[in-house]
């Protein structure tokens, strides 16, 4: 017996992917009551369809805008990768997400900056750049640095500012092309 698609019932109008329909809660638009879910569910195992209920990978970091005079965005690559991003990383434990910034500001590319200093510009979602199959889950903050000139250090390779135009030849992270990239 042929495996159904992912997701649709071949009976279109129902959706066996949709995170209210896989769960049963009420009170979604368009989301069934609980026996009418485990129902539909029945039915969509009858038609071999599997919901896809797996929530995605995600990284936590922080990431910094530092943007200089000409309104250019600094993006830097990693050792062993390919693609361009914004300054940034995981957090250490306890860390809030502005401590995790200026810690990898100063171990990243040698700026020192103050966490209380640093502007919350909010949290943003993207594809991950270099981990497939994750998403990255950011919280970025504006940062000004002065007369600071940032130097590649610890796992940078190299770094550039760059504008969507001078950008267009090198690989750019989902995060930075989607939200941050000026024109």
């Amino acid at each position: 017996m042929a495996r159904a698609a992912r997701g649709m019932h071949r009976n279109s109008s129902i959706d066996c992917t949709t995170p209210a329909f896989i769960d049963g809660r009420s009170g979604s638009p368009g989301a069934p009551a609980q026996g009418a879910a485990s129902n539909r569910l029945r039915e969509c195992y009858r038609a071999q369809v599997i919901p896809d209920a797996t929530p995605p990978r995600r990284i936590h970091v922080s990431a910094a805008v530092i943007t200089d005079a000409d309104g250019r965005l600094l993006v830097v690559r990693k050792a062993g990768t390919t693609a361009f991003m914004q300054p940034g990383g995981k957090p250490e434990p306890d860390e809030t997400p502005a401590e995790t910034l200026a810690r990898e500001l100063a171990e990243e590319v040698g700026l020192i900056v103050d966490a209380a200093d640093l502007e919350p510009l909010g949290r943003f979602t993207a594809s991950a750049a270099n981990e497939p199959g994750f998403e990255v889950v950011a919280d970025v903050f504006r940062v000004d640095i002065g007369d600071q000139q940032p130097v590649p250090d610890a796992e940078i390779a190299e770094l550039r500012w760059v504008t969507a135009a001078t950008a267009s030849g090198i690989e750019i992270a989902p995060l930075a092309r989607q939200y941050f990239l000026p024109a």
